[in-house]
């Protein structure tokens, strides 16, 4: 299971996209919030999430997917449990993808130490160790990340090509008719 955290403040267009594909791909996919159901994005669209953090069990996880936004990445940072799910994802060697701000939640925990990283500008150097690229979306071992809401779309085809493989996400971008 794809657990994607809202957190308020996240921007709608990084979650609201890799969700929609993911789904597309037929992998389960919870919306989680971080405090509480409903959750406003920075542009001010609630979101009812499937369930609130408190209920997610990171035993279940196959990825875990941060969107970014302010003060949404800041407000992930501060939550206990997606840094437990974190911990847990990063020690069982399972998938994690944060795009726009939130990579700086990975940087700041170490997670990509040595690692090819990209992220919004502005925010390369909070990606401690990391080998910051500018890339649209990297792909280093068991992490992507993603520069903002305008690859929402690449990113969200990162992760089925992980999950699923590449060929599903080729599928799938044919379908969307997204451009090559």
């Amino acid at each position: 299971m794809v657990a994607l955290f809202l957190a308020p403040g996240f921007e709608e267009v990084e979650a609201l996209t890799p969700a929609d594909v993911l789904r597309r791909a037929g992998v389960e996919v919870r919306l989680v919030g971080v405090g509480g159901r409903e959750i406003a994005g920075a542009h001010g669209i609630a979101v009812v999430c499937d369930w609130e953090a408190r209920q997610l069990d990171c035993r279940d996880l196959a990825m875990v997917v941060l969107p970014g936004g302010m003060p949404g990445a800041a407000n992930l940072e501060q939550s206990e449990q997606v840094q437990r799910c974190l911990d847990y994802a990063a020690g069982e060697d399972l998938w994690i993808a944060a795009i726009c701000a939130a990579p700086y939640v990975l940087g700041k925990k170490g997670l990509l130490r040595g690692r090819r990283a990209t992220c919004f500008p502005g925010y390369e150097d909070q990606l401690e160790g990391a080998v910051y690229t500018g890339q649209p979306v990297e792909v280093d071992g068991r992490f992507i990340t993603a520069r903002g809401a305008g690859v929402a779309l690449d990113f969200a085809l990162a992760l089925v090509s992980a999950l699923k493989g590449p060929g599903e996400a080729a599928s799938i971008r044919a379908a969307m008719q997204a451009r090559d």
